[in-house]
């Protein structure tokens, strides 16, 4: 596993390193023993021929089986997910911790252990599909095959896959789930212009954002939204919304999520996200796009091959399918907020944008164009070492301390002096933890090759990966001039084709929101009909006819509701572990 070169430089609480105390405790049972000489050994450890390790008297220490006398086989240590999450360790380093219950293994397991349809004991198995790991898939078979592919193309043809070969009965992609994500986002974010939380707010979908923050910035908490994911969106479309629509109760659905990071494997972990009266979780497993080509791999499964009615658009979908955003290829968070003030504002406004070192990390204002006034002000920041940069800044505006030590304490003391910035602060900021986005997600393709001897890693950093303790794939034969692989976090051409095949060719993104190649502006209506839709069925307000738009506000308990459903809440994590105290 690669990561970014910025995650190694710098040591935030144990963040971005791995942990120097990532310890999962060992119950012991303590039972009575003989008086033995001081000094002297009482067991030994012994392996036997199938890996086995076991305890064993030290006089009677032998690798063979049928000689040993009394014997304890050892318990083999696992880590969870929630002992991750518990941890005041690693977070970024986990994506490459072996963790339990969430990999293709544990879905395979499922599936082969799933009782027949209409027999007691069945779970409906649902797969969904980021937008993201759709357009890694086409861009890598466009790029070996030569022949361009779309996403549509492609969600036919895992959705073949996954139902004929895997035994899924439902596959949806998630772009319904984010166009819901986005409507309440919006409506959270007009919520704190209002005084009822925060500002600037900080975007909530990228779970290695919000995992950062949580333990090593947890002064920035309450600027973070509390609107959910696509992800655990489509998690509560499918256990609840689905569910009543099927007759079926949350843990009588397994749901699997295909993402293009690892982090969200953490995110569906979380506690929140947990079901205690069905005792089930949203999304029950997460996989990568990694892990999905995986699995076609295993099973033989020709990704190339097309398959009936693929370019044709699915009009008897349950949910629209792959519907288009405006912005960035992470979701639109922040466009979709400008699309609604411009929309909202009667006078004409002007829009600028201005590029703070690279593309990662821009600025937007908003002004009236007769009075200049700004209207919003609003960054995309991603990558761990643009995030450093806005966490600072934010703090500065806020007035509240954003770093440890003194440092720290100093530029809290320096902004609460300065009071209100010279120039508008930020009202907004779509962040996201990978550079280039999540079409960049660690869990997305890699390119095929890449040229050998580069020293630069993608946010810019001179790298030497073996002094990072990091291991280079060896090619066989070795071959000196020529492309390999190399441990890199991605790569900007690379990513780049995947952007362009994620917005379908065109020259910049289409209108928002309607299915791609459906329809022309009148199917935003009826996604947005049918949201409003979803919002009534789970929310149960008791003048349901009377809304007609997501931001109706709805009485008290279906509010309620709403935000049990649609939000979610962060925590500090705070470290027990003393730096200076560790041995090495």
């Amino acid at each position: 596993m690669a990561f970014s070169g910025a995650l190694t430089l710098t040591d935030l609480n144990d963040f971005l390193t791995p942990s120097q105390a990532c310890i999962k405790p060992v119950e012991q049972v303590k039972e009575p023993q003989e008086i033995i000489e001081p000094a002297a050994a009482t067991t030994g450890i012994v392996i036997d021929s199938s890996g086995s390790y076991y305890e064993v008297s030290a006089n009677g220490a032998s690798t063979n089986a049928s000689s040993r006398g009394t014997e304890r086989k050892l318990q083999q240590a696992q880590i969870s997910l929630n002992d991750c999450l518990a941890c005041s360790g690693c977070i970024t380093s986990a994506e490459s911790v072996l963790i339990t219950l969430q990999s293709h293994t544990e879905v395979l397991n499922f599936l082969d252990s799933n009782p027949p349809v209409s027999t007691l004991g069945h779970k409906i198995p649902v797969l969904s599909i980021a937008p993201q790991s759709l357009a890694s898939l086409a861009a890598s078979l466009s790029s070996s095959s030569g022949s361009p592919v779309s996403l549509r193309q492609i969600l036919r043809r895992v959705r073949a896959f996954s139902t004929r070969i895997l035994g899924f009965e439902h596959v949806y992609d998630t772009t319904f789930a984010r166009h819901i994500a986005l409507l309440e986002h919006t409506q959270e974010f007009f919520e704190r212009k209002k005084g009822n939380g925060k500002l600037p707010m900080l975007a909530s979908a990228c779970p290695g954002w919000i995992c950062y923050a949580e333990k090593a910035h947890s002064e920035m908490l309450p600027f973070i939204a509390r609107t959910k994911s696509p992800q655990q969106v489509m998690g509560t479309l499918v256990k609840s919304w689905f569910g009543n629509r099927w007759g079926m109760q949350p843990d009588q659905i397994y749901h699997v999520s295909v993402m293009p990071c690892y982090d969200k494997k953490l995110e569906a972990s979380r506690q929140d996200f947990y079901n205690d009266l069905y005792s089930t979780r949203d999304v029950d497993c997460v996989i990568t796009t990694g892990e999905l080509e995986l699995m076609m791999r295993d099973r033989s499964w020709d990704l190339s091959q097309p398959v009936e009615n693929e370019s044709v658009p699915d009009v008897d979908a349950e949910i629209p399918e792959l519907l288009s955003h405006p912005g960035t290829s992470s979701g639109s968070y922040l466009h979709t907020l400008i699309n609604s003030i411009t929309t909202s504002h009667t006078s004409p406004v002007d829009l600028a944008i201005k590029s703070v070192r690279t593309s990662d990390y821009e600025e937007f204002t908003l002004r009236a164009r007769e009075t200049g006034e700004v209207l919003f002000k609003g960054a995309k920041c991603y990558g761990f070492r643009n995030l450093q940069n806005v966490v600072r800044k934010v703090g500065r505006e806020a007035g509240v301390q954003v770093g440890r030590g003194a440092a720290g304490r100093l530029v809290g003391i320096r902004a609460k002096k300065r009071g209100v910035e010279d120039e508008k602060g930020y009202d907004y900021v779509e962040v996201m933890a990978c550079p280039g986005g999540c079409v960049n997600g660690g869990g997305q393709l890699k390119p095929i090759a890449q040229a050998a001897g580069q020293k630069e890693d993608e946010e810019g950093f001179t790298r030497t990966w073996q002094e990072s303790g990091v291991q280079m794939p060896v090619s066989e034969p070795p071959v000196e001039d020529s492309a390999m692989q190399g441990a890199k976090w991605g790569n900007k051409e690379w990513t780049k084709e995947v952007e362009r095949v994620y917005w379908h060719d065109l020259p910049t993104p289409p209108p928002s929101p309607r299915p791609h190649d459906q329809g022309p502006e009148s199917s935003s209506v009826c996604v947005d009909h049918l949201a409003v839709q979803v919002k009534i069925d789970l929310c149960y307000p008791t003048d349901g006819s009377l809304h007609e738009s997501w931001a109706s506000i709805m009485d008290e308990g279906a509010e309620t509701r709403r935000r049990e459903l649609f939000r979610t809440q962060y925590r500090a994590v705070e470290s027990e572990v003393v730096g200076l105290a560790v041995k090495w």
